[in-house]
């Protein structure tokens, strides 16, 4: 969530749909995917006359202020509250919260940002088995009408919420992101493919030939040999360059590193195809085609590849979406486009994921919490699972932030009608504060967020979320048969700590020997046995063992 300069603030409605999950499933029985006047549990009833009091640990996002906030007013009207916040800045969060709730000085509840410091599963289980956070079902069943209905319909949410003890710790963000559920992208500057007159590559050896054009023959014109091939940096929204130049040879899910075949789940890492893609990968290292920095640089520094200032130096970007790298109000906006997954020697896969929703909690109710500010605070979640309610709280209020569609208005998605549209910011504008942005992120699923009026010309700036819409497009699809749903899967509390360990060490040496492959310091002849058995000799066996139990207890469950 990067601040944002003046001249982008026309934009921020759009950029909360773009980047809510950057970081990417059904509409509930009682919201139809159009924002409605109310659908609540019931504001006005069952309350009492006297506002509830309630202490909120809340995240600070910039140019908000919850105690002013319009949202803030909006709901503290509506279902009698008055909101005691625990503000904390964005930076140290996930800390803070932990801290909170170990010296046992922690709030009536928890209002988490998803993308900087929800609770884990393995939080949610460990807290509320002491008690410390409370089950939410039986406040749901008598309650919340939006939120059952939402998991009765939804079978994914149900799962996501649901413990293996049966209980409802925490309500997890469900913002199912179409273009984050394919986050990792290539980014190809098509002005220099028409210069040099090269077609859009399919394979990876017509990439390899594009790249080395870009590095050798001067597209940007200025009689240097200053172009960069291929750049990326180190975070986990699709900006690391190795799942989409090894997903032509194995499937790379750039996160756990693991495959499924019929029904068992297995490392893609000691493949003989993860070999094959680290050689391919390498091949372009050795040729200078693609940037070292990739490796070791984060996403400002990427950036700067990108917004180069003395010249247009970038070739193709890593991203999810390709603001990470360029402006989306400057001149070299139009020119990228993505390049479909490549067709390798058998297979042409794309990284997919559950559409951006993290497994986790970001609501949660702590047993300090009163039993009339149990109740206001689960109406409270119940209406954001409103459309109107959720658009109200994660972009701003009605007439403010977003406003009915006019005529001839179109919808994100492909015969769905419009239902949002919002309201751009004005030069100068003083921040609305009419919403509380990720702070409310609970339900959006794909039929509400295709709902929201996007222009056609995908060049345009405003129309961003059409742009990287139709490029997932070309992503839909190349996902394998069989996927192993990592983010569903409940760990047994008694395996937790154990497979934490595992996952750790073996996602680092993984991560760490493909850059040593890539890069020449490890050779992949002599050195793959040794690398395999040290995968080996972490115990890569009862790491595979323990997430073969899970998933075969979730099927079974």
């Amino acid at each position: 969530m990067k601040k944002l300069s003046w001249s982008l603030m026309s934009l921020l409605l759009v950029l909360v749909l773009v980047l809510s999950a950057c970081s990417g499933k059904n509409e509930n029985a009682g919201t139809n995917g159009t924002p409605t006047d109310g659908g609540s549990s019931g504001a006005a009833t069952d309350t009492p006359s006297k506002p509830v009091e309630i202490s909120v640990f809340a995240v600070q996002e910039q140019g908000i202020d919850l105690n002013t906030n319009k949202f803030t007013q909006h709901v503290s009207d509506m279902f009698n509250i008055k909101f005691n916040f625990e503000v904390i800045p964005s930076d140290g969060a996930k800390e803070k919260r932990q801290i909170s709730l170990a010296s046992g000085d922690y709030p009536d509840a928890y209002m988490l940002t998803h993308y900087v410091d929800q609770f884990s599963q393995a939080d949610l289980l460990k807290f509320g088995k002491q008690g410390v956070i409370i089950p939410l079902n039986d406040l749901i069943d008598k309650h919340a009408p939006n939120i059952k209905a939402a998991m009765e319909t939804n079978a994914d949410l149900r799962t996501l919420n649901t413990a293996p003890d049966g209980n409802i710790y925490g309500l997890v963000a469900y913002t199912q992101c179409f273009h984050c559920s394919y986050p990792s992208k290539m980014w190809i500057n098509t002005e220099w493919l028409e210069k040099l007159n090269l077609e859009m590559p399919t394979t990876p050896e017509e990439f390899k030939h594009v790249l080395k054009a870009f590095k050798t023959e001067d597209p940007n014109g200025n009689g240097k040999p200053d172009e960069v091939g291929l750049s990326g940096s180190t975070e986990e929204f699709g900006v690391r360059v190795l799942p989409f130049l090894m997903n032509p040879f194995v499937y790379n899910d750039d996160r756990n590193y693991l495959n499924m075949t019929s029904g068992k789940v297995e490392s893609a890492a000691i493949k003989p195809e993860w070999k094959d893609g680290l050689a391919y990968a390498k091949s372009l290292y050795d040729e200078g085609l693609i940037d070292p920095g990739a490796f070791t640089q984060n996403a400002e520094a990427l950036k700067k590849i990108g917004e180069n200032a003395d010249a247009e130096i970038l070739g193709v970007g890593a991203g999810m979406h390709p603001a990470i790298f360029i402006d989306m109000a400057g001149p070299r906006f139009p020119k990228y486009h993505p390049v479909p997954p490549l067709q390798g020697p058998n297979v042409s896969f794309a990284t997919h994921d559950n559409g951006g929703v993290s497994p986790g909690g970001k609501f949660a109710i702590t047993n300090k919490a009163s039993e009339e500010a149990q109740i206001a605070l689960i109406k409270l979640a119940d209406y954001m699972f409103t459309p109107e309610g959720q658009t109200n709280g994660g972009s701003g209020m009605k007439g403010i932030d977003w406003e009915d569609p006019a005529p001839g208005d179109t919808a994100l998605g492909e015969g769905v009608a419009p239902m949002v549209k919002t309201i751009p910011g004005v030069e100068g504008e003083a921040p609305r504060n009419a919403g509380w942005s990720g702070m409310a992120h609970f339900y959006m699923p794909k039929e509400y967020r295709d709902s929201w009026v996007q222009g056609t010309d995908i060049n345009d700036p405003s129309n961003y979320e059409r742009k990287l819409y139709e490029a997932t497009k070309l992503y839909e699809g190349h996902e394998p048969k069989e996927l192993f749903p990592f983010w569903s899967l409940w760990v047994d509390p008694a395996d937790s700590d154990e497979i934490g360990m595992l996952q750790t060490n073996i996602r680092n040496y993984i991560e760490q020997n493909a850059l040593q492959f890539v890069t020449g310091n490890k050779d992949l002849n002599k050195d793959w046995d040794a690398y395999v058995q040290g995968l080996k000799d972490l115990k890569l066996d009862r790491y595979l063992e323990i997430l073969q139990k899970t998933y075969d207890a979730s099927v079974k469950g």
